[in-house]
């Protein structure tokens, strides 16, 4: 059953966002695992010589490592500041 959302979604909502970054990483890590599961059966079942299965195993636990790495450490889920016309001008005339 998929997650219900009290309000309306919306990313400018650090809740949702963070809720939003969450389920694409969990589908991320779902495509990774059957994707790679299936990659791997196939080498050991036909005994394949697949010298770029390592690579590409390997280069994607990487991709999905940083992804990780983002979501759960480097991610600001603050309040976005809201910045207006007046705002803007102000800062960048002095």
């Amino acid at each position: 059953m998929p997650p219900r959302w009290p309000r309306k979604p919306d990313r400018n909502d650090p809740a949702f966002r963070k809720l939003d970054d969450r389920m694409n990483f969990a589908v991320h890590v779902a495509i990774f695992a059957a994707c790679n599961s299936g990659l791997w059966f196939f080498h050991n079942f036909q005994k394949a010589d697949w010298p770029w299965a390592v690579w590409v195993t390997g280069g994607w636990a990487t991709i999905l490592f940083a992804h990780a790495l983002y979501i759960f450490a480097i991610a600001n889920y603050s309040q976005p500041s809201v910045v207006t016309k007046e705002t803007a001008s102000k800062s960048s005339s002095g």
